[in-house]
């Protein structure tokens, strides 16, 4: 789910929220009590397929078993908790580090800080500016203009001096 949604909403999403054509997941009520939507990646969709032919949930995406209605927010944050060990990730982190490390990935490779604003549904840019922080990796992969205008553009992977 990219991990945009707002907290509480990936435990209240409906199966409908879903748009497997245009390959879009709505948030609603997110953010700001905005409607918005997030990119829904194909991996992502392939998994929800495969959890949807298993469990075929109902109204909400994530159904609790033991009762009409989605899961808790607990059991959210158990589920993260065993992802977190099964990935060997040592560090006391919560779900919204997610938030975080996806506006990160999205800055990285490149994508405009306004349509991050947009998916993190932020209402201000410096809002969005704090989620995100320019790595090494990042700053390193800057072209000076000069180089790109005389065709002199550097390859990365062979940075001697």
């Amino acid at each position: 789910m990219e991990f945009t949604v707002a907290k509480n909403q990936d435990r209240i999403m409906k199966v409908q929220d879903i748009d497997s054509q245009r390959m879009l997941i709505r948030v609603s009520q997110g953010k700001g009590r905005k409607d918005r939507y997030s990119i829904l990646s194909n991996t992502i969709l392939n998994e929800l397929k495969l959890y949807y032919k298993e469990y075929n949930p109902k109204e909400y995406l994530f159904e609790d078993p033991s009762k009409k209605g989605h899961i808790t927010e607990r059991t959210v944050q158990r589920v993260f908790k065993k992802a977190c060990e099964k990935a060997k990730i040592h560090k006391n982190v919560g779900i919204h580090a997610l938030r975080h490390s996806f506006a990160t990935h999205l800055l990285e490779y490149g994508t405009d800080l306004r349509y991050i604003q947009e998916l993190l549904g932020h209402s201000s840019s410096k809002t969005t500016e704090i989620y995100t922080h320019v790595t090494q990796k990042s700053i390193s992969k800057i072209i000076s203009r000069l180089d790109r205008a005389n065709g002199d553009v550097p390859d990365m992977r062979q940075k001697t001096f």
